[in-house]
């Protein structure tokens, strides 16, 4: 496989496994761990690709995802981000699972730039592609920063 074929297929598959990992929200097969963490997996329908979401909290949260293909840990990223003091969480995390579900296989990077719905607004900024890659996001509600975010990862073991 060429690398950009490669590349291709790492976007699809980020796109599916980020769709049915937090964004999917309830959905989502979660495995709480001993130590406090939280794991979400995903696997394409053929098995080579396996994607594994590890974090931790609460508020705020943190937490690495890795993306293995036959076995080999390939692409990872990793995350840091907290909902305001004083805003209730629930809606805002809805809100974001909700941007989430949005993303699109051309930037596979945790959401679209932007998505607005119910007085909300989500911002997405990135710079790089999936092989090196860096961005913050945010939700603004009337005009004000209610949640942020910072991200960022690459490709690994190449």
């Amino acid at each position: 496989m060429n690398e950009s074929d490669f590349l291709n297929k790492l976007r699809k598959f980020l796109t599916e496994a980020n769709k049915a990992g937090y964004a999917a929200g309830d959905a989502a097969k979660v495995v709480d761990g001993p130590d406090g963490s939280h794991t979400i997996t995903h696997e394409s329908a053929d098995g080579r690709w396996k994607y594994h979401d590890e974090y931790y909290g609460g508020e705020p949260y943190g937490g690495r995802e890795i993306v293995f293909l036959d076995g080999k840990g390939i692409w990872m990223m990793v995350y840091y981000g907290w909902v305001v003091p004083r805003v209730e969480h629930g809606p805002v995390y809805k809100f974001l699972q909700e941007a989430l579900r949005a993303e699109t296989d051309d930037e596979p990077y945790h959401g679209p730039r932007l998505y607005e719905s119910n007085g909300m607004k989500y911002v997405n900024s990135y710079t790089g592609a999936p092989d090196n890659f860096r961005g913050e996001e945010e939700i603004l509600r009337n005009g004000a920063r209610i949640y942020f975010a910072w991200y960022g990862g690459g490709l690994i073991n190449q």
